[in-house]
């Protein structure tokens, strides 16, 4: 947990400089150690060491983040697949601002059905809310004519 704080701090101040210094180090290592992995199944990305990873629960993904100089390797889409693969339907917020982010959860299926402007987060910064829904699999079958 205490690498993934790592990642999630290093990704954070550098994609959202805005709200660099939010958290010092050790309160990041304990709301993962204390709060995501008591919550959310963990999945990591290891090059060595733990360089990008997600935390999902039923219907949400409450963390992907990717180290910036690991971004743009399909990375971030191979741990967005375990959760799609794992839950029928997905929520996540991300910041109106951070347009990269919005992008990426377009790119893979995700449509915005709500913005804030921020007065219920940590952060006080708007968010949008994105969902993604597994699409029905048709069933092709030869029908007698």
């Amino acid at each position: 947990m205490a690498r993934v704080a790592v990642v999630l701090r290093q990704s954070f101040d550098e994609r959202l400089p805005w709200l660099a210094g939010l958290h010092t180090p050790e309160e990041d290592r304990h709301f993962f150690c204390n709060h995501v992995y008591g919550t959310c199944e963990i999945w990591g990305a290891i090059d060595g060491e733990i360089v990008g990873f997600i935390a999902f629960r039923e219907g949400w993904v409450d963390q992907l983040y990717i180290l910036p100089a690991y971004q743009k390797r399909g990375i971030g889409a191979a741990l967005l697949e375990m959760a799609k693969a794992a839950w029928p339907k997905l929520q996540l917020w991300t910041f109106q601002k951070n347009m990269i982010a919005r992008r990426f959860y377009e790119k893979h299926g995700f449509a915005a059905v709500q913005e804030t402007d921020g007065r219920d987060n940590e952060e006080r910064e708007p968010d949008i809310l994105y969902q993604w829904r597994q699409q029905a699999r048709l069933e092709t079958r030869n029908l007698p004519l």
